[in-house]
């Protein structure tokens, strides 16, 4: 009988073996690793960036030594590669510092309010860049802006102590990948020498470092080899690169999407659990998706109770349709706003009106509203809405009372928000309109290869409009409008030199100097959302322009100074974008395919 048991205990023993070797060879293979101290990775992330500083310090105080122009460029492009090997880290924990040395030659306007107006000049690789460029080359100048470039990398290399627990190295990586596909392909930050391709490649170089860094933490050895071969063939296409024939759109789609994808599956990996949400949803594994931004990030109320709720919404409907809301009743903000236009009337300005109706879908994802940017919120326009006397011509006592004398509006309110105020009447409103624009375009579908239709033309439409045409140095993706990824803190105001209505001269609409009275900001407006361009016409913000066509060939002729109008700090540059009839329509079938459904 012992002789038995223990051949059933043997076989028992056997058959369990077996069973674990099944299971073990289903399983992922996990890593062998010994976990490191996360003091010890981040002090290893710092000696790479401090040196890379170091490195471009002294490659820029070089610029300077070297007489001929030719030699002072090679410097400055060495100098830009060591500054784009520090940008991933340098832009994610010092955001400010990366601006100015990254910012474009432009006046920097800061207006708090009439009584806090700054003008800065710019400095910085962007403005070195153009320096370096120039017909006569003013070589004090450009020792002047690299002492200052130079003098503020010495201040960030001084205080260059660095914490980061493992979702901020996530985060980090995140933003670069989104710089990359969102800003720096469209050569955003090298306008004269576009040696963004080349430069995004440095900026991969340093991913690499990351995740070669923490390698330790992943607990998956294939995810770890997964990012590695990732890292690499991106780097590779990169370096192969030209960048007016440049496959953005493949870029994107199979590279730039994969590495959302990775950091998704990275972050369940390390077991990271992020303590809040940035503009970015955490885990996306798109750009172009309705889950892509918080739309809490861009709301200053979001803290509110239910603030986004499907009934807040709807009751915003109902009083964004209600003609009672105005003063005589006859006018409600539909009446400007039609769905079937995109929300906006098709006429070049409205009866009495001074601008053309902006479309509303997407109009959640700014920093700033009206054509000058003079306010804050959504809640903050409609203020504006309801005491202009050539549209509700009321106050915001009489439109609360207005609402409080319908029982169906009480009764909502009651159970919505407590009580009927101005403020929660706004903010209904407010939030029907944040729940316009749903990404559901052409563009959105095939980029997250949900189909495959995009057409050749439409294909070559984005790529010109994310490359040779500059659309996207203003109009940035993934919303196409002037609010700046990846932290989408600012939304960008323009000045290009826009025709008034007779077409032979400049509009005299000075736009968001008339906040302040700023002369540096005459004739700037807020950048407009592209999507859904198709139902929007006409065009500009006095809707000079009834086609795309038209729209096309004032940017292919450098704007208004292309046209040969004074416009004094105009932003848009004024040579010519040579485009041909071809590249034209491809990309006007480009942006029709960013309607909505």
């Amino acid at each position: 009988m012992t002789n038995n048991f223990q051949k059933i205990q043997k076989t028992h023993v056997i058959m369990c073996l077996f069973l674990v070797s099944i299971i073990s060879c289903k399983q992922e293979k996990t890593t062998s690793y010994t976990k490191v101290d996360n003091k010890a990775l981040v002090a290893k992330v710092e000696e790479y960036y401090s040196h890379h500083i170091d490195s471009c310090i002294a490659l820029l105080e070089e610029i300077k030594t070297v007489d001929e122009v030719s030699e002072k460029i090679k410097k400055y492009k060495l100098a830009r590669r060591a500054f784009k090997l520090i940008e991933p880290i340098l832009a994610f924990t010092d955001k400010e510092n990366y601006k100015s040395l990254n910012a474009p030659n432009i006046l920097k306007v800061e207006e708090e309010d009439a009584t806090d107006i700054k003008i800065r000049n710019p400095f910085g690789f962007q403005v070195i860049e153009e320096l370096l460029h120039e017909d006569k080359v003013d070589v004090i100048k450009i020792k002047k802006t690299v002492k200052v470039t130079v003098n503020r990398l010495k201040l960030i290399r001084a205080n260059n102590t660095l914490y980061l627990k493992k979702y901020h190295v996530l985060w980090l990586l995140r933003d670069q990948i989104a710089r990359v596909a969102l800003v720096g392909i469209t050569g955003f930050d090298s306008p004269i020498m576009r040696q963004s391709l080349k430069e995004a490649k440095a900026n991969y170089k340093t991913m690499l470092f990351i995740i070669n860094t923490y390698k330790n933490e992943f607990s998956k050895e294939r995810l770890y080899t997964v990012w590695l071969n990732e890292l690499q063939a991106t780097q590779k296409m990169l370096q192969k690169a030209d960048f007016k024939s440049f496959n953005r759109y493949i870029f994107i789609k199979k590279h730039a999407h994969k590495q959302l994808d990775l950091l998704t599956k990275t972050a369940k990996d390390w077991k990271v659990e992020f303590p809040l949400t940035m503009a970015f949803n955490n885990n996306i594994t798109s750009f172009f998706s309705k889950e892509t931004l918080n739309i809490n990030f861009f709301n200053d109320y979001h803290q509110l109770e239910n603030a986004m709720s499907e009934e807040k919404k709807a009751l915003g409907k109902k009083l964004f349709n209600d003609k009672n809301l105005s003063k005589n009743g006859i006018m409600s903000c539909a009446t400007c706003h039609n769905k079937d236009k995109a929300f906006t009337d098709g006429l070049a300005v409205f009866p009495k009106q001074k601008r053309n109706t902006p479309t509303l879908p997407y109009a959640a994802y700014q920093q700033t509203f009206f054509y000058d940017g003079r306010a804050g919120s959504l809640e903050g326009q409609i203020v504006g809405v309801v005491e202009n006397k050539n549209e509700f011509h009321t106050n915001l006592e009489n439109l609360t009372e207005t609402v409080k004398k319908d029982s169906v509006y009480t009764k909502s309110f009651a159970s919505l928000y407590g009580k009927v105020t101005d403020f929660n009447i706004r903010n209904a409103i407010a939030n029907y309109i944040r729940g316009l624009g749903n990404f559901s375009s052409k563009f959105d579908k095939n980029i997250n290869q949900k189909e495959n239709t995009l057409t050749i033309s439409e294909i070559n439409g984005f790529n010109l409009f994310m490359g040779k045409a500059k659309c996207a140095t203003c109009h940035f993706p993934p919303v196409f409008n002037g609010t700046v990824p990846p932290n989408f803190t600012e939304t960008e105001v323009e000045s290009i030199g826009v025709p008034s209505l007779k077409g032979t001269e400049l509009d005299d609409d000075l736009g968001a100097y008339n906040l302040f009275k700023t002369e540096e900001r005459k004739y700037f407006f807020k950048t407009s959302t592209v999507r859904n361009v198709s139902k929007t016409s006409p065009y500009m913000h006095n809707g000079v322009y009834k086609t795309l066509e038209e729209v096309v060939d004032f940017y292919n002729k450098g704007g208004g100074q292309g046209l040969g109008y004074h416009v004094p700090n105009q932003t848009l540059p004024p040579d010519k974008l040579n485009l041909s009839k071809k590249e034209i329509n491809d990309l006007i079938a480009f942006m029709e395919a960013l309607t909505d459904e």
